[in-house]
């Protein structure tokens, strides 16, 4: 292969994003640095893609962090973590022929080299048949894929939704809590959601079904929440932590579920919060009610992956569920989403479009 091969002509820069400084509490743009590299290579059996869409996520906020869990971090210097759609300009490998697209965790950067075996292929040249296919491709970075797997499986499995119960979601139109509510409806749940602004709320209410919606900006968001379960709280979908969590936690029912998918108001502490020590009230209230406390890493549960994507087909399809999002546009403004993901200033699913669908 040749850097005069027709695949790499115009095409010999590979901008990334790197990690540059760990943040102390909020990301900062300086944390951050735009480099520009020579477009990789690919060797037997690998891919060259080029990133079309890239999903930001808040767990990318843990990985910039230099401590233990669940994933290593992103090493100083290294491309920022990322999974992304992305289409395949030369192929190694005949699982995926150039004009495909994939899906794969490609990171912060124009284009990347990957095994085939470990890319998932979404879309095959040959059915590349209209513009609508190309167009709806970033929806497997959030619908079909890993926030509806979570919403899914965190819901389902975890919280085990029955017909008549009370169901509240935190961060109720992002890209999880949105997904969770419509399941929990489709399941005969009343449901409750939790998010940050009027506007958030009325979507909510209106476009994805839910029963009531409270803004937890709100000075009467106590009073609110409380109001809007007279019956209490048989599912909490925990996505947020914080004085959302507390005021939930009183209005649990006896054998109630907590499917703990994430604690996004934690994110950017650098110590615990000021004040009395709550675990003593945690502790006792989760007893008292008998309630089902449990974490989940959705890369545990990829064995759930095909009855989820053939469900969720099949509601997309019939127009039982809706999904959302926000786009931000250039490699550049990564960043910039990632911020206004943690401080929830996005509304739906956070996607930058690096890329065009050719």
């Amino acid at each position: 292969m040749s850097r005069t091969d027709p695949w790499i002509q115009d095409r010999a820069i590979n901008r990334q994003v790197t990690l540059v400084s760990r943040p102390a509490g909020e990301p900062r743009k300086a944390d951050f640095k735009l480099l520009e590299e020579a477009v990789p290579e690919p060797g037997e059996g690998q891919l060259l893609c080029r990133t079309v869409f890239l999903s930001i996520d808040p767990y990318m906020r843990g990985r910039m962090n230099d401590a233990k869990s669940y994933s290593s971090p992103v090493a100083l210097g290294g491309v920022m973590i990322g999974e992304s759609i992305a289409e395949v300009i030369h192929s190694n490998d005949p699982s995926a022929s150039a004009g495909s697209y994939v899906r794969f965790s490609g990171g912060w950067q124009d284009y990347f080299v990957c095994d085939a075996k470990d890319a998932t292929v979404v879309l095959q040249a040959s059915e590349r048949g209209n513009t609508s296919d190309l167009m709806q491709l970033s929806r497997y970075l959030g619908v079909m894929g890993m926030p509806g797997l979570t919403a899914y499986v965190g819901l389902l499995d975890i919280g085990q939704p029955r017909e008549g119960e009370t169901l509240v979601v935190s961060a109720a139109t992002g890209a999880v809590g949105s997904i969770v509510g419509q399941i929990g409806r489709l399941h005969g749940c009343r449901v409750i959601g939790v998010a940050g602004s009027g506007r958030k709320c009325d979507y909510a209410i209106n476009t994805l079904g839910f029963d009531d919606c409270v803004n937890h900006h709100s000075d009467r968001f106590k009073h609110d929440i409380a109001a809007a379960c007279p019956n209490g709280i048989d599912i909490y979908f925990e996505n947020v932590g914080g004085k959302v969590f507390e005021n939930v936690l009183p209005l649990l029912n006896v054998g109630s579920r907590i499917p703990l998918c994430g604690g996004i108001s934690y994110y950017n502490l650098t110590s615990l919060p000021r004040g009395g020590d709550k675990v003593p009230v945690v502790m006792r209230a989760l007893l008292v009610q008998r309630v089902k406390l449990q974490g989940f890493i959705i890369t545990d549960h990829d064995d759930r992956r095909a009855e989820f994507e053939a469900n969720m087909k099949n509601w997309l399809e019939q127009g039982t569920i809706s999904y959302r999002e926000d786009f931000s546009d250039g490699l550049a403004l990564a960043p910039a989403a990632l911020i206004d993901v943690l401080s929830g200033n996005n509304f739906g699913k956070k996607v930058v479009r690096v890329g065009k669908v050719e």
